[in-house]
């Protein structure tokens, strides 16, 4: 099947899990809504598969959070480095990056809800292991703790790209832009309660439960992706096989160049994170600036997701932006130059008010640049666009820690974040004057119209403008 949904094609219907063998109708986009100007627009969450993964996110995502903020700080009280925390990012970052490019190829030629079960039970497995590694004689062990988090990454490489790839089977081309809203929204309620609770935890001496919280929300997920119907790719599904998805990541780049605006997509987040990322300097802000602030490690932490999830509550105006490309340039350069406060910020309040603008400018962002991912791919690429997108997502940022936490050590942490705040509010002038086409990029000229999956080959490039594409503007 393709991207639009009700499009007939070579790929079977999707069979019911509980009637057993009975076909189940392609996904219908839901009767449009009345306009609600700001307020977050909630139609994807009518339909009932939507839901399953939606609470699927919700659940996981407080525990992964307080994972987050456990990791670096279980580094830190083993090593007393901010280095080494962003070595710790770095640890994680290979794996992320082999097996998000490997597991979204693998997403293109599997059932995705069979992928997504596999990597929430391996997840489950390798946060309980944790958990045990953190009671450990000396609060833990370093190398043990670097492998365990790499294995976590790796999980969580293959599965977010396989969600967010079945988004458009499950609510319909126009449901993108609103689901991807609501999945990021509730992830950054994650965000903020997640790291305000494990910080009041690690402070009277339980980091083991900030690690089993994570297992048993991966559980959870799991009991809820198991309702879904299976979900194949754009083409008909196979046995995993480990050279076709080595093959397939050689597929989707070559895919990739045949879009500059999209590759662009990948640019600009790659630079905004290498840059301007700033959790590596958490740890040493709360033992040092802000040490007589309460939890001030949490709010910290908290304090992106906070304007994250501020403004996506009040998305309902980003799923109807046109000029996704224009938008998502101002929208990084306000994560920088709110960077740049933060770097300057003397008490934790106005930290935090500074990490929360930058947040704010980061959702928009991500939002539409996933939005224009899965809208601008066929269905048969969709994952390894996705593997591709979590792999500078997932990846920029922990090049980001490197980056501060080596300044942060030589210069200090006003110097690691402002001068990235810098280069991030120079480089985006600079790609809407040398990359015009991305500054006008619209959505209503982006999507890909119905084709048969056996027209869409991966080797095959991107059909011209107008060619397979919308000749009238979306909705």
């Amino acid at each position: 099947m393709t991207g639009s949904p009700g499009a007939t094609g070579s790929a079977p219907y999707p069979v019911d899990p509980v009637e057993g063998g009975g076909p189940v109708e392609e996904p219908v986009p839901l009767p449009p809504r009345p306009r609600r100007g700001w307020a977050m627009d909630t139609t994807p969450l009518r339909n009932p598969h939507y839901r399953r993964l939606f609470w699927g996110v919700a659940a996981t995502m407080i525990g992964q959070q307080m994972t987050l903020v456990a990791v670096p700080y279980q580094v830190y009280a083993l090593t007393g480095s901010s280095l080494l925390v962003g070595v710790t990012s770095v640890v994680a970052l290979v794996p992320l990056v082999v097996f998000g490019l490997l597991g979204g190829a693998i997403a293109d030629s599997t059932d995705r809800r069979r992928l997504m079960l596999l990597t929430g039970v391996g997840s489950a497995v390798t946060s309980a292991l944790l958990a045990l590694q953190a009671l450990l004689p000396g609060g833990g062990n370093l190398v043990l703790l670097w492998v365990l988090t790499a294995f976590l990454s790796g999980f969580t490489a293959v599965n977010q790209p396989t969600r967010s790839a079945v988004i458009p089977a499950i609510v319909g081309i126009d449901g993108v832009p609103a689901a991807n809203a609501l999945a990021m929204t509730v992830r950054q309620v994650g965000v903020i309660v997640g790291p305000l609770l494990a910080g009041l935890l690690i402070a009277v001496g339980n980091l083991p439960v900030t690690y089993a919280v994570d297992a048993l929300g991966f559980l959870v997920a799991v009991l809820l992706l198991r309702g879904l119907p299976p979900l194949p790719p754009g083409r008909d599904a196979g046995p995993l096989q480990l050279g076709a998805a080595v093959r397939g990541v050689g597929e989707g780049f070559a895919f990739l160049r045949t879009q500059p605006v999209l590759l662009m997509t990948f640019v600009v987040d790659v630079v905004a994170m290498l840059f301007a990322w700033p959790q590596a300097v958490f740890p040493e802000l709360a033992e040092g600036r802000y040490a007589d602030s309460p939890n001030s490690l949490g709010w910290l932490f908290a304090g992106i997701s906070i304007g994250a999830l501020l403004m996506g509550l009040t998305s309902g105006w980003v799923s109807r932006v046109d000029r996704q490309g224009a938008v998502v340039l101002v929208a990084i350069v306000v994560w920088g130059v709110a960077i740049i406060g933060f770097g300057f910020a003397s008490t934790l309040w106005v930290a935090v008010v500074c990490l929360a603008v930058a947040g704010a400018g980061d959702m928009v962002s991500a939002v539409l640049r996933s939005s224009m991912l899965q809208l601008a791919a066929p269905e048969e690429m969709r994952g390894r666009m996705q593997g591709v997108f979590l792999v500078v997502v997932a990846g920029g940022p922990r090049l980001g820690d490197l980056r501060a936490g080596a300044i942060a050590s030589a210069a200090g942490v006003t110097t690691a974040m402002v001068s990235g705040g810098v280069v991030v509010v120079v480089a985006m002038v600079v790609v809407a004057l040398v990359v015009p086409s991305f500054w006008a990029f619209r959505a209503s000229r982006s999507a890909w119209d119905t084709v048969p999956a056996e027209e869409l080959r991966p080797s095959s490039p991107a059909p011209e403008r107008g060619e397979g594409r919308p000749t009238t503007p979306s909705s």
